[in-house]
């Protein structure tokens, strides 16, 4: 009987997979699973210095048989990837290896998104300023960990001087941003968590003084308008 072309193409795509048995498709098989194996070592460099290069060859493999891209950009492939670190948590045995692969995943998909002209807040003043609304950089993304994730992702850099990484330095959270990420205290997360939810400034401040009795308004506005954190000022 023949198959409806829907239904043949599930089938092949089954069998590059894994999951089927034609022997003339293995050649197949294995070159994708390889180069999928390849897009998502360039996608998590932390998670691959991390591991070793074998070692997340053999991780890959087993996440490639179980999530095929949805999309032909391979620099889209691996969303789910950190969400399969950690329900497979006792193969690899790193607690922090699952939120690694999250700021991993935030830097690719940060650099990869659009770059729109900064906010332009000047001649504004103080007053008229708390009631805007800013918005966010495209991409920019709140990672939050137990674990210090911005000294785990320094010291996997290669050229890193070799040392341990004191565990107990966490939690934090990082704000990945295009150009890459700023480790924020308790009361600038939530005054840019309070941002991405679309409120004002004002509220925002008020959020971050709720966190953190003495958070820095001014000095924090400053340096996330230093690192272009504001995409663009709505009206």
């Amino acid at each position: 009987m023949t198959l409806a072309l829907r239904e043949w193409q599930a089938a092949f795509v089954a069998d590059l997979a894994g999951g089927g048995g034609e022997a003339r498709l293995a050649i197949h098989r294995h070159h994708i699973q390889r180069s999928l194996a390849k897009a998502l070592a360039m996608t998590f460099p932390t998670v691959h210095a991390l591991v070793g290069a074998d070692f997340f060859r053999q991780i890959a493999g087993i996440f490639v048989t179980r999530e095929l891209p949805t999309q032909p950009v391979l620099a889209e492939y691996g969303a789910q990837f950190a969400d399969f670190l950690a329900a497979e948590e006792a193969m690899h045995g790193l607690p922090y290896l699952a939120d690694v692969a999250r700021l991993d995943w935030a830097l690719n998909v940060a650099f990869y998104s659009p770059r729109p002209s900064a906010a332009d807040l000047t001649g504004l003043s103080p007053e008229v300023l708390l009631s805007k609304v800013l918005t966010l950089a495209p991409g920019a993304e709140l990672i939050r960990s137990r674990y210090p994730l911005d000294r785990i992702w320094t010291a996997s850099q290669p050229g890193a001087a070799e040392g341990e990484v004191d565990l107990a330095k966490g939690p934090t959270c990082l704000l990945v941003l295009p150009a890459g990420f700023v480790r924020l205290d308790e009361g600038e997360a939530a005054f840019v968590a309070s941002i991405a939810e679309g409120h004002t400034l004002e509220a925002a401040a008020v959020a971050g003084f709720t966190a953190e009795s003495n958070f820095g308004l001014a000095g924090c506005f400053g340096r996330l308008l230093g690192c272009e954190a504001f995409a663009a000022l709505q009206q």
